[in-house]
């Protein structure tokens, strides 16, 4: 059963740190097709806590969705991405590496890491708008999640 047909929102994880971004990600998704319910954290130490529900994080969700940034402070991306997909209670969540970096290293990187797809953040605010929006069509209409 997906989440149109329970009616409950995908949760999706927000690993990023540019608050920008972050107003874009908001302002694309909350004109969705489907419902979901967007999480924020700022830093890839902020990002294991929560998925750990561990600090002020304690009654955080399960994430359907995570959308990931590589450059973030105190822990990168690559190095959450890393645990995540070591981790037997995490590793079936998608992880969407989202970043500016296009960088052939980071890409090969990332998916030897397992990351589910990679995305080169555009530089433009439509461009940037258009992509999270394919990203909400393809993992929100077309694939099925799987079950928490």
């Amino acid at each position: 059963m997906n989440h149109e047909e329970t009616g409950k929102p995908i949760e999706i994880l927000l690993v990023e740190d540019n608050p920008a971004d972050v107003r874009l990600t908001k302002e694309a998704l909350r004109d969705s097709k489907v419902k979901n319910k967007l999480y924020v954290v700022e830093s890839g130490v902020e990002a294991i806590d929560f998925l750990r529900h561990k600090g002020k994080y304690t009654k955080a969700v399960h994430p359907d969705l995570i959308l990931l940034d590589l450059n973030l402070p105190k822990k990168s991306g690559r190095e959450v991405l890393k645990e995540i997909k070591e981790d037997e209670d995490l590793k079936s969540i998608p992880v969407v590496i989202l970043t500016i970096s296009q960088a052939e290293e980071d890409i090969l990187g990332t998916y030897h890491s397992h990351a589910n797809c990679y995305i080169a953040k555009p530089i433009g605010f439509d461009q940037f708008i258009k992509v999270v929006k394919s990203i909400e069509n393809f993992w929100f209409t077309i694939v099925k999640l799987p079950p928490k």
